[in-house]
C-alpha cells in the first residue's frame, strides 16, 4: 500500500468487501467476470478519493463506503467497454475481460455494473449525489464517443484533446470528490473546491498516462507500450510533435495516426523525445497538480489532507 492508501486502510477494506457483496448475481458468468476484475487490483484511486475527501471534510458516517463502491463500479464498467472499443487484450498485466471471455460478455457485464451502481445510488437517497453521478456517466460516454471520432485524425487540436481527457478521466475524479463533499455536508464553496481538486488531478493522471505510453515499458504499465498509436489516438505528445517537431517528424507522426499503426513506434518515440513533446506533456501535468493542491487549502490540517496532497504529487512521480 502507498502512504495515501494506508491512511484509509480500514475504510478501503470495507469498500473491497462491499464491492464483492454487490457483485452477487444469479448468473455465474456475471460473478466470474466481476471477481476477475476485482482481483486484478489496480490503485483504486477514484474510490480512494471518496474516502479521503469525505474524511478530510469531517464525515463520520458509513455511506462513504457505498459511495466509493459506486464510483468503482462506474469506473470498471467504463474500462470493460473501453477495452472492447479499443480491442485491447492487456490491462494491469492480465488479459482483458473481452480477451478472456469475448466482447459480448464484457459489454453486458459492463452494463450490469452500471445498473448495479445506480441501484446502490438509489439506496443512498440523496438526489444531489444521483444528479452528479448521472451527469457524470453521460459526460464519460460523450468523451468516449469524441475519442472514437478523433481516432485517426491528426488535425485534433490540443484544446479538443484536453476536453476529451476531462470528459473521459477528469469527470469521474471530479465526481468522486464532489459527491464526497455532498456527503460531508460541505458548503457550496468547499464543494466546488473539492470538485476542482478532482478535475485537475484527473487531468494530471491522464496526461501522465499518455506520456507513459511512449516512455514506459509494457511490464511496468501492465499494457502494451504504443497502444494509443496503434489505435490512432492523437494524444498530447503526438499533437505537440506535429506542431513543434521537424517537417519530417510531423509527416511521420501524421501518417501513423492516420494509418492507426505502431509499426514505426521506435522512430516516433525518438521524434517525440527529441522535440520535447514528453517534457511538455509532463509539464502540463505538473501545472494541473499545482492547481489541484491550491483547492485543498480550506481543509483542516491532518492525515487525510496530507494524503490528498501525497496523491496529487504521486500522479506526476509515478511510472505506471
Amino acid at each position: 500500500m502507498l502512504p495515501f492508501h494506508q491512511v484509509a486502510a480500514d475504510d478501503f477494506a470495507a469498500v473491497n468487501q462491499h464491492i464483492i457483496d454487490q457483485l452477487h448475481s444469479d448468473v455465474p458468468l456475471v460473478e466470474n467476470i466481476g471477481h476477475y476484475l476485482v482481483e486484478a487490483g489496480g490503485k483504486r484511486l477514484r474510490p480512494l478519493l471518496v474516502l479521503l475527501c469525505s474524511r478530510a471534510a469531517g464525515y463520520q458516517g458509513s455511506n462513504h463506503i457505498t459511495l466509493a463502491a459506486i464510483i468503482e463500479f462506474i469506473h470498471t464498467a467504463t474500462l470493460l467497454h473501453d477495452d472492447v472499443v479499443d480491442t485491447s487484450d492487456m490491462r494491469r498485466g492480465r488479459l482483458t475481460a473481452n480477451a478472456q471471455w469475448g466482447n459480448a460478455p464484457a459489454v453486458l457485464v459492463g452494463d450490469f455494473l452500471y445498473s448495479r451502481a445506480f441501484q446502490m445510488m438509489v439506496a443512498l437517497r440523496d438526489m444531489d449525489i444521483m444528479s452528479i453521478l448521472s451527469d457524470t456517466t453521460n459526460t464519460i460516454a460523450e468523451g468516449e464517443v469524441q475519442q472514437l471520432v478523433n481516432a485517426g485524425d491528426p488535425a485534433v487540436s490540443e484544446e479538443n484533446y484536453l476536453t476529451v481527457i476531462h470528459k473521459k478521466t477528469g469527470a469521474l475524479f471530479e465526481a468522486a470528490c464532489e459527491t464526497a463533499a455532498v456527503l460531508a455536508g460541505c458548503t457550496d464553496d468547499e464543494r466546488e473546491s473539492l470538485k476542482l481538486y478532482g478535475r485537475h488531478l484527473g487531468s494530471a493522471f491522464q496526461l501522465v498516462d499518455d506520456a507513459l505510453d511512449y516512455r514506459g515499458n509494457s511490464e511496468e504499465l501492465g499494457k502494451n507500450v504504443g497502444d494509443d498509436l496503434a489505435e490512432g489516438k492523437p494524444t498530447l505528445p503526438l499533437i505537440y510533435a506535429m506542431a513543434n517537431g521537424t517537417a519530417e517528424q510531423a509527416v511521420l507522426v501524421k501518417a501513423a495516426i492516420e494509418q492507426k499503426s505502431s509499426e514505426k513506434l521506435t522512430e516516433i518515440v525518438a521524434a517525440i523525445e527529441s522535440c520535447g513533446a514528453l517534457d511538455y506533456t509532463f509539464d502540463r501535468a505538473k501545472k494541473e497538480v499545482a492547481l489541484a493542491l491550491e483547492k485543498l487549502e480550506f481543509l483542516p490540517d491532518g492525515e487525510y489532507k496530507t494524503a490528498l496532497r501525497q496523491l496529487a504529487e504521486f500522479s506526476i512521480q509515478r511510472t505506471t
